[in-house]
């Protein structure tokens, strides 16, 4: 009995030892915003059973301590992670990791976690110190894969699969590989004078077209922007876009009201939001057939209702809440839009500019239409598609950004 009471004694020192100490100021370094994977995104069950998965995330903003946010967001049932890691990584487009940053995750002193279904969990919190713009692995061991795999399919970066627990391996040999991430949500970090920004919006936001392990979405444009003005370097650009993501509807994803909460209002240290959302309600109101001209006045009107939702909420946790214009998109072959689809588009562009709506604006939409043509986008700005910019494109809509905004 005494020996007993004396393991119960360690293992709750431990645990108490590994809390976040009461003067910490914690704000959210990195973030990607959840779905739940269908047959295309999920991986194989064969592939989750005693597996390790290491995966390769950028830091945004500056720590000296760290966190990590795990996740079973849209999990059918608990799901057990029997073992986690981080380290520095070696390269961007490697499972290599730097062994000597290594740390072992724990869950309240405890090895494994097992996450309730819908839910998060972090971990405890560790020492390991890092710049904005290192880059970490995150290796996690699972013995049997979840029930429904929670991910984002548009990493834009590359993760690494073996059988066994090979998570503090300074390798994976061999490993499978896949452009996604999995049942991982974000980095929390305490840095003294850190803060974040959410840009939250669609495919545009969450960099369609842009090659793995590039970073060259335009929020990282964006970040290497901050990195290199005057008293901006430890602001976290923190990228909130989902594919095909609607204000309205889900797609992909849960629509953006759905998943305000979770994924800009739930984020510590947050100070301003950048919304660009919308170009996806607009193209799929016509898409399959044309609709009267009634439902194109209800769209207009449904779509500022939900910026303004978005506005309230904001400001209730003291966010600035910027507004970006949609962008042109005639030339969209997915969309086909008609000159209704533009007028919708200039309405809802009208909304957001007018000042009083949103704290302030980001004008993409002159930006990056072509002088010529203002319903296109400009040719090279374009990434073929008519509705995705280019790299450079992405490129210019950092440009576009006025950094006073975000002071």
């Amino acid at each position: 009995m005494a020996k007993m009471l004396r393991w119960v004694v360690v293992g709750l020192l431990a645990a108490a030892t590994a809390q976040a100490a009461p003067g910490d100021r914690w704000t959210t370094a990195w973030w990607t915003s959840q779905l739940a994977l269908d047959s295309q995104n999920a991986l194989p069950a064969a592939d989750l059973t005693d597996a390790t998965l290491r995966q390769i995330v950028r830091l945004q903003g500056p720590a000296t301590r760290l966190r990590v946010r795990f996740t079973n967001r849209f999990g059918s049932a608990p799901l057990t992670i029997d073992g986690a890691t981080i380290a520095r990584a070696v390269d961007i487009a490697s499972p290599k990791i730097d062994a000597a940053t290594l740390r072992p995750l724990r869950f309240g002193g405890a090895v494994a976690v097992t996450i309730p279904a819908g839910a998060d969990y972090w971990s405890d919190p560790i020492e390991l110190k890092g710049a904005g713009g290192t880059d970490l692995a995150i290796s996690l061991y699972v013995a049997n894969p979840p029930a429904q795999q929670t991910g984002h399919p548009g990493s834009r970066a590359t993760s690494y699969l073996v059988h066994g627990n090979h998570s503090a391996d300074p390798d994976l040999a061999g490993a499978k590989t896949v452009d996604h991430w999995f049942q991982i949500a974000g980095i929390e970090a305490v840095a003294p004078k850190a803060r974040a920004i959410v840009a939250f919006g669609d495919s545009i936001t969450d960099g369609y077209g842009v090659k793995p392990n590039t970073n060259a979405r335009w929020t990282d444009a964006l970040q290497r922007r901050l990195r290199a003005a005057p008293r901006m370097g430890e602001v976290a650009v923190l990228n909130a876009g989902i594919g095909g993501n609607r204000l309205l509807n889900d797609g992909l994803g849960p629509n953006a009201l759905a998943r305000f909460d979770h994924d800009v209002i739930g984020q510590p240290g947050l100070t301003h939001l950048i919304v660009l959302e919308g170009v996806n309600d607009l193209g799929t109101l016509t898409r399959e057939a044309p609709v009267p001209a009634a439902a194109h006045t209800a769209l207009v009107a449904r779509m500022i209702d939900a910026y303004r939702q978005i506005v309230a909420r904001a400001h209730a946790r003291g966010i600035k809440a910027i507004g970006a214009t949609i962008m042109p998109y005639a030339g969209s072959g997915y969309y086909h839009p008609d000159a209704q689809n533009e007028a919708d588009r200039q309405a809802v562009n009208r909304w957001i500019r007018t000042p009083g709506n949103f704290d302030a604006v980001i004008d993409f939409d002159e930006a990056m239409r072509d002088p010529a043509d203002p319903k296109r986008l400009r040719r090279d700005y374009d990434s073929g598609d008519g509705l995705h910019p280019s790299v450079a494109g992405y490129a210019a809509m950092a440009q576009a950004v006025p950094l006073a905004l975000l002071r």
